[in-house]
């Protein structure tokens, strides 16, 4: 389900854990790629910006 982008709380919910650390730690090797997925999506979204060591931020 999280391969179908299925939010890990409904995912919790339906196999009776009471929240998400359980399924979590019980599927994370199926979880993993949905939240590096999510991540790159991100950093293309909020690209990092690299400060200029003499910027002085």
């Amino acid at each position: 389900m999280s391969g179908r982008r299925v939010p890990l709380e409904n995912i919790s919910r339906l196999v009776g854990h009471k929240g998400t650390a359980v399924t979590e730690l019980v599927y994370r090797h199926q979880i993993r790629p949905v939240i590096e997925d999510g991540a790159t999506a991100m950093d293309r979204i909020f690209p990092r910006k690299i400060e200029e060591p003499w910027s002085g931020r």
